[in-house]
């Protein structure tokens, strides 16, 4: 799988040139009283990348994609989206943007119809045959009061409204909390065909690993108030192994690797007689296999998830 499925731009040297962001976050800083939950958080997506937001409860997800958005203030930092800061963004770029927050912001008075009505008229782009084919596949409808359609229907219409002005970023927290497997399933097509389709930026925290596993080209890991790691999951799990030995068989064992995380871990357990588990990193030419006086284990994205969101 790709992080970036849009074709780079060339430069006139011939070098391919990384297409400009879609968000930059630098020094991003959120505290709540004296609890700070974003600690000088730096991050960058790109058009084309789909983000998979992986964190612990209480890590910040949420706080972190209501900043992104402009909709939480922080303590320090600064977001820019296409370029423009988020708290000066004009009415062209909000327009770009879609969001499905984890709580529905429906009007639940409204009908489907009379919802989708009404948005329609703030985004010049609003696809009519997107929102009328999603409303019939996902059967969903269309003169029933909102307060009267199931959690599932109602969060399937929070994505319709979300995907229907073909965002450039889209921003989904916990997306599929409420839709059963096949709704999940048809879910994460649309977003996937949505991607191939227009080059759009995707960021979607969930704690449903599988889901990520299918639609996921990059995973971020938020930890401590900041991304601990951003990469294409494939490669990840290509290049990522768990070593136990004792401190110093690790240490030889990790020269020339990346050292993600070491010590205890929650999901191998304590260290025990003098035994330690490290996280590492490789690359194409280095991936440890085997090595004397060391247990080698490849990694799943669960193994990911417990090693690397440890506070």
């Amino acid at each position: 799988m790709n992080d970036t499925l849009s074709s780079p731009s060339i430069a006139l040297h011939g070098t391919p040139a990384l297409p400009s962001p879609s968000a930059e976050l630098a020094g991003l800083q959120l505290d709540y009283g004296s609890r700070s939950v974003l600690r000088g958080l730096d991050w960058q997506l790109l058009p084309g990348q789909v983000v998979g937001l992986l964190g612990r409860n209480g890590a910040g997800k949420t706080s972190l994609l209501e900043a992104l958005l402009g909709l939480r203030e922080t303590t320090a930092g600064s977001v820019r989206l296409f370029g423009q800061p988020v708290t000066q963004l004009d009415d062209a770029s909000r327009a770009r943007i879609g969001y499905v927050p984890q709580q529905s912001d429906l009007f639940e008075s409204f009908t489907a119809k009379q919802l989708l009505s009404y948005f329609r008229s703030f985004y010049p782009r609003w696809n009519e045959a997107k929102v009328e084919g999603l409303l019939s596949r996902w059967d969903i409808e269309r003169d029933k009061p909102i307060s009267r359609l199931s959690g599932g229907q109602q969060q399937r219409l929070s994505i319709i409204r979300a995907l229907a002005h073909e965002p450039d970023l889209l921003v989904l927290d916990e997306p599929v909390a409420s839709l059963d497997p096949a709704g999940r399933r048809d879910f994460l097509r649309e977003l996937v065909e949505q991607v191939l389709d227009r080059s759009t930026t995707v960021v979607f925290s969930t704690h449903i690993l599988s889901d990520l596993e299918r639609v996921a080209f990059n995973v971020a890991f938020l930890s401590g108030g900041r991304i601990a790691l951003q990469a294409p999951l494939d490669e990840l799990l290509d290049q990522t192994r768990l070593l136990a030995g004792t401190p110093t068989a690790l240490t030889l064992a990790a020269a020339g690797l990346q050292v993600l995380s070491r010590g205890a871990s929650t999901s191998v357990g304590a260290a025990t007689g003098g035994r330690e588990r490290w996280l590492v990193r490789g690359n194409e030419d280095r991936v440890p296999v085997a090595i004397a006086g060391v247990e080698v284990q490849r990694v799943t994205l669960e193994d990911l998830f417990m090693e690397l969101t440890q506070s």
